[in-house]
């Protein structure tokens, strides 16, 4: 259901007010380097979008949170179905992902530093973070799947592909999307903070680091926002592609 125009008017309100807020609070503190005003970021914001090195920092992180993400949804697509058919494969991956999702992220990264190049860094922290979310409601999906449909696609002797489409794909598919987008996020969180510990060279992360290293708060707030925007921005077109999908393979 879309919001109505006076829940749209209430919700931009609120963020006024909130813009208002930080403004206000940035001329009390009077201190560029503690907090700078929205006024301040939206400004360096446009200096830094004219550098065409944020661009390729943008691409950079942007294509790596992608693999991760894409390799982790390969991973739960192929292994949440196996776990539910065969006990034996679902107790052997339980400790694995219990462990990915207990393991701080910078422990993790302490560690894959000593294997792999940081420029890989934020491939492997996106996965490691993403993967658990998708393979658990994914497998939750599944094991709640209605049982007297699927006694049914038995009885009608359905084939494997019918059995999919009627019966698990409707099923599955909104814990998918719903799990999708908080996936998409995590995605986006995890893989910058590994690049800030990490530092490799041309990413978002590098670029925070910098920012905080020479107390460059304008910057911290302006790269923040390209982060959030290429977040969203990544989520809208992920769940577009994948309500896509769904829609083809309704209509198949």
């Amino acid at each position: 259901m879309r919001p109505s125009t006076t829940e749209r008017i209430i919700k931009l309100t609120a963020v006024l007010f909130w813009l208002l807020v930080w403004h206000v609070a940035a001329r009390v503190v009077g201190e560029r380097i503690l907090l700078v005003s929205p006024v301040d970021v939206v400004l360096r914001l446009f200096k830094l979008l004219q550098d065409a090195s944020t661009w390729a920092s943008a691409a950079f992180s942007t294509l790596r949170v992608a693999g991760g993400f894409f390799l982790a949804l390969l991973a739960a697509l192929v292994l949440a179905p196996l776990a539910a058919g065969f006990k034996p494969i679902r107790i052997l991956l339980s400790p694995l992902v219990q462990a990915f999702k207990t393991v701080p992220v910078a422990s993790i990264v302490i560690v894959v530093l000593i294997w792999v190049s940081s420029r890989n860094l934020s491939v492997i922290i996106s996965f490691m973070m993403v993967f658990p979310v998708l393979y658990t409601d994914m497998l939750g999906a599944i094991d709640t799947t209605d049982q007297q449909m699927v006694e049914m696609a038995r009885v009608f002797r359905l084939g494997t592909w019918q059995r999919l489409r009627l019966v698990y794909i409707p099923q599955v598919y909104p814990w998918f999307l719903s799990s999708s987008s908080l996936a998409l996020g995590l995605a986006w969180k995890s893989a910058v903070a590994a690049e800030v510990i990490g530092i490799p060279q041309g990413s978002l992360g590098e670029r925070l680091y910098e920012a905080k290293l020479f107390f460059a708060t304008a910057d911290v707030f302006a790269y923040t926002l390209v982060i959030v925007a290429l977040s969203v921005l990544f989520e809208y077109v992920m769940k577009a592609i994948i309500k896509f999908i769904g829609h083809r393979l309704e209509a198949v």
